[in-house]
Protein backbone atom coordinates (compact mmCIF):
# COMPACT_ATOMS: atom_id res chain seq x y z
CA UNK A 1 0.00 0.00 0.00
CA UNK A 2 1.50 3.17 -0.78
CA UNK A 3 0.71 6.09 1.80
CA UNK A 4 0.70 9.56 1.23
CA UNK A 5 1.39 12.07 4.22
CA UNK A 6 0.76 15.81 3.16
CA UNK A 7 2.63 17.75 5.66
CA UNK A 8 5.07 15.14 5.56
CA UNK A 9 7.99 17.15 6.36
CA UNK A 10 6.78 17.80 10.02
CA UNK A 11 6.88 16.20 12.93
CA UNK A 12 3.32 13.80 12.79
CA UNK A 13 4.53 13.44 9.18
CA UNK A 14 7.99 11.78 10.40
CA UNK A 15 6.48 9.48 13.22
CA UNK A 16 3.99 8.12 10.73
CA UNK A 17 6.96 7.45 7.92
CA UNK A 18 8.94 6.10 10.15
CA UNK A 19 6.27 3.51 12.15
CA UNK A 20 4.67 2.32 8.75
CA UNK A 21 7.20 2.05 6.40
CA UNK A 22 8.45 -1.07 7.86
CA UNK A 23 5.28 -2.47 5.87
CA UNK A 24 4.47 0.36 3.04
CA UNK A 25 5.60 2.45 0.32
CA UNK A 26 5.58 5.96 2.34
CA UNK A 27 5.28 9.32 -0.17
CA UNK A 28 6.02 12.29 1.71
CA UNK A 29 4.21 15.80 0.75
CA UNK A 30 5.57 19.44 0.80
CA UNK A 31 4.87 22.12 -1.50
CA UNK A 32 7.92 21.76 -1.77
CA UNK A 33 9.33 18.74 -3.66
CA UNK A 34 12.84 19.60 -2.83
CA UNK A 35 11.86 19.72 0.60
CA UNK A 36 9.95 16.53 0.78
CA UNK A 37 13.00 14.76 -1.31
CA UNK A 38 15.77 15.92 1.55
CA UNK A 39 12.69 14.86 4.56
CA UNK A 40 12.59 11.06 2.59
CA UNK A 41 16.16 11.02 2.52
CA UNK A 42 16.45 11.40 6.33
CA UNK A 43 13.75 9.21 6.66
CA UNK A 44 14.80 6.48 5.16
CA UNK A 45 18.22 6.88 6.97
CA UNK A 46 16.23 6.58 10.42
CA UNK A 47 14.68 4.09 8.99
CA UNK A 48 17.65 1.79 7.72
CA UNK A 49 19.15 2.93 11.33
CA UNK A 50 16.54 1.60 13.39
CA UNK A 51 15.33 -1.18 11.42
CA UNK A 52 18.10 -2.48 8.69
CA UNK A 53 15.93 -3.01 5.96
CA UNK A 54 12.01 -2.52 5.52
CA UNK A 55 9.68 -3.32 3.14
CA UNK A 56 8.51 -0.27 2.27
CA UNK A 57 10.61 3.15 0.35
CA UNK A 58 10.54 6.23 1.77
CA UNK A 59 9.89 9.20 -1.40
CA UNK A 60 9.14 12.41 -1.34
CA UNK A 61 7.12 14.79 -3.92
CA UNK A 62 5.22 17.77 -4.39
CA UNK A 63 1.38 17.26 -2.61
CA UNK A 64 -0.39 17.20 -5.90
CA UNK A 65 1.76 14.67 -6.43
CA UNK A 66 1.23 12.55 -3.60
CA UNK A 67 -2.23 13.15 -3.69
CA UNK A 68 -2.64 11.50 -7.25
CA UNK A 69 -0.51 8.57 -6.22
CA UNK A 70 -1.19 7.29 -2.63
CA UNK A 71 -3.88 4.88 -1.82
CA UNK A 72 -4.49 6.21 2.10
CA UNK A 73 -3.66 10.07 2.50
CA UNK A 74 -2.88 11.10 5.84
CA UNK A 75 -3.86 15.04 6.32
CA UNK A 76 -1.20 16.09 8.78
CA UNK A 77 -2.16 20.06 7.98
CA UNK A 78 -3.18 22.72 10.15
CA UNK A 79 -7.20 23.48 10.47
CA UNK A 80 -6.97 26.68 9.43
CA UNK A 81 -5.28 25.48 6.06
CA UNK A 82 -7.93 22.83 5.28
CA UNK A 83 -9.40 25.01 2.40
CA UNK A 84 -6.74 26.18 1.08
CA UNK A 85 -4.59 22.29 0.72
CA UNK A 86 -7.76 20.18 0.32
CA UNK A 87 -9.85 22.57 -2.11
CA UNK A 88 -6.78 21.57 -4.47
CA UNK A 89 -5.52 18.47 -3.80
CA UNK A 90 -8.62 16.16 -2.13
CA UNK A 91 -10.41 16.27 -6.04
CA UNK A 92 -7.35 14.58 -7.73
CA UNK A 93 -7.27 11.80 -5.29
CA UNK A 94 -7.78 8.53 -6.59
CA UNK A 95 -11.57 7.10 -6.25
CA UNK A 96 -10.81 4.00 -4.22
CA UNK A 97 -8.32 6.23 -1.83
CA UNK A 98 -8.66 6.36 1.83
CA UNK A 99 -8.21 10.14 3.44
CA UNK A 100 -7.60 10.42 7.49
CA UNK A 101 -8.06 13.73 9.00
CA UNK A 102 -6.28 14.11 12.56
CA UNK A 103 -6.88 17.67 12.49
CA UNK A 104 -8.15 19.29 15.55
CA UNK A 105 -9.85 22.87 15.95
CA UNK A 106 -7.64 24.30 18.32
CA UNK A 107 -6.98 27.29 20.17
CA UNK A 108 -4.70 28.72 23.08
CA UNK A 109 -6.24 30.87 25.08
CA UNK A 110 -5.89 32.74 28.72
CA UNK A 111 -7.64 29.48 30.13
CA UNK A 112 -6.30 27.28 28.02
CA UNK A 113 -6.52 25.27 24.62
CA UNK A 114 -9.94 25.28 23.34
CA UNK A 115 -12.10 24.18 20.74
CA UNK A 116 -12.68 26.81 17.88
CA UNK A 117 -15.83 24.98 16.96
CA UNK A 118 -17.28 25.48 19.77
CA UNK A 119 -15.54 28.84 20.69
CA UNK A 120 -16.00 30.33 17.32
CA UNK A 121 -18.87 28.36 15.77
CA UNK A 122 -17.44 27.19 13.06
CA UNK A 123 -17.37 23.29 11.38
CA UNK A 124 -15.15 20.42 12.44
CA UNK A 125 -12.28 19.35 10.94
CA UNK A 126 -14.43 16.91 9.42
CA UNK A 127 -17.14 18.74 8.09
CA UNK A 128 -14.44 20.83 5.87
CA UNK A 129 -11.98 18.25 5.04
CA UNK A 130 -15.71 16.44 3.61
CA UNK A 131 -16.77 19.45 1.58
CA UNK A 132 -13.79 18.37 -0.93
CA UNK A 133 -14.32 14.54 -1.03
CA UNK A 134 -14.99 13.12 -4.41
CA UNK A 135 -16.14 10.13 -2.42
CA UNK A 136 -17.20 11.64 1.09
CA UNK A 137 -17.59 8.19 2.47
CA UNK A 138 -13.66 7.81 2.25
CA UNK A 139 -12.72 9.88 5.17
CA UNK A 140 -12.06 8.58 8.19
CA UNK A 141 -11.59 10.50 11.60
CA UNK A 142 -8.34 9.19 13.82
CA UNK A 143 -4.99 9.76 15.23
CA UNK A 144 -6.18 13.50 17.30
CA UNK A 145 -4.47 12.33 20.90
CA UNK A 146 -1.92 10.88 19.59
CA UNK A 147 1.98 12.23 21.10
CA UNK A 148 3.71 13.47 18.86
CA UNK A 149 7.18 13.42 20.49
CA UNK A 150 6.27 9.26 21.19
CA UNK A 151 5.61 8.47 17.34
CA UNK A 152 8.60 10.13 16.37
CA UNK A 153 10.60 7.77 18.53
CA UNK A 154 9.93 3.73 17.33
CA UNK A 155 11.72 2.42 20.16
CA UNK A 156 9.20 3.48 22.32
CA UNK A 157 5.78 1.64 22.86
CA UNK A 158 2.67 4.16 22.59
CA UNK A 159 0.50 2.17 24.58
CA UNK A 160 -2.77 3.96 24.13
CA UNK A 161 -6.32 3.86 22.26
CA UNK A 162 -7.40 5.88 18.87
CA UNK A 163 -10.79 7.02 18.33
CA UNK A 164 -12.04 6.52 15.20
CA UNK A 165 -14.72 7.83 13.06
CA UNK A 166 -15.98 7.17 9.54
CA UNK A 167 -18.88 6.11 7.18
CA UNK A 168 -17.30 3.32 5.01
CA UNK A 169 -16.60 -0.05 6.70
CA UNK A 170 -14.32 -0.83 4.20
CA UNK A 171 -11.88 2.58 4.94
CA UNK A 172 -12.50 2.54 8.46
CA UNK A 173 -11.29 -1.14 8.25
CA UNK A 174 -8.14 0.20 6.72
CA UNK A 175 -7.49 2.73 8.82
CA UNK A 176 -7.62 0.68 12.07
CA UNK A 177 -5.31 -1.63 10.76
CA UNK A 178 -3.01 1.16 10.21
CA UNK A 179 -3.64 1.73 13.81
CA UNK A 180 -3.33 -1.47 14.71
CA UNK A 181 0.21 -1.93 13.30
CA UNK A 182 1.84 0.70 15.50
CA UNK A 183 2.53 -1.91 18.41
CA UNK A 184 0.01 -0.99 21.31
CA UNK A 185 -2.22 1.33 19.44
CA UNK A 186 -6.07 0.23 19.48
CA UNK A 187 -8.43 1.53 17.50
CA UNK A 188 -11.59 2.13 19.58
CA UNK A 189 -14.64 2.85 17.04
CA UNK A 190 -16.94 5.97 18.02
CA UNK A 191 -19.36 5.93 15.22
CA UNK A 192 -20.07 7.91 12.12
CA UNK A 193 -18.23 10.61 10.66
CA UNK A 194 -20.90 13.03 12.13
CA UNK A 195 -19.60 12.36 15.52
CA UNK A 196 -15.86 13.37 14.54
CA UNK A 197 -16.23 16.37 16.60
CA UNK A 198 -15.91 13.79 20.18
CA UNK A 199 -12.83 12.81 18.84
CA UNK A 200 -11.47 15.60 18.17
CA UNK A 201 -12.57 17.77 21.39
CA UNK A 202 -10.18 15.03 22.94
CA UNK A 203 -7.25 17.30 21.66
CA UNK A 204 -7.50 19.91 24.45
CA UNK A 205 -8.96 18.21 26.93
CA UNK A 206 -5.90 16.29 26.79
CA UNK A 207 -3.83 19.26 26.73
CA UNK A 208 -5.39 20.89 29.13
CA UNK A 209 -4.59 17.64 31.41
CA UNK A 210 -1.13 17.21 30.41
CA UNK A 211 -0.04 21.37 31.43
CA UNK A 212 -2.17 21.62 34.17
CA UNK A 213 -1.25 18.27 35.90
CA UNK A 214 2.66 18.28 34.70
CA UNK A 215 2.10 15.23 33.22
CA UNK A 216 4.70 13.86 30.19
CA UNK A 217 3.20 13.20 26.75
CA UNK A 218 0.41 11.26 27.48
CA UNK A 219 -2.32 9.44 25.55
CA UNK A 220 -5.83 8.35 26.25
CA UNK A 221 -6.46 4.49 27.32
CA UNK A 222 -9.96 3.21 27.90
CA UNK A 223 -10.27 0.35 30.71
Amino acid sequence: MRIGIIGGTGGMGKGFALRWCVKHDILIGSRDSARANEAAQEYSNLASQEYGTVAGKITGKDNLSVAKECDVLVLSIPYENIDSTCSQLLPNVKDDCVVISPIVPLVKTDAGFEFISFKEKKPSAFELVQKYMKDKTRLVSAFHTISEKKLLDPKLILDSDIFVCGDNENAVNTVCALITEIKNLRPILLGPGSLSYLAETATPILLNAMIKNKMKNPGIKII
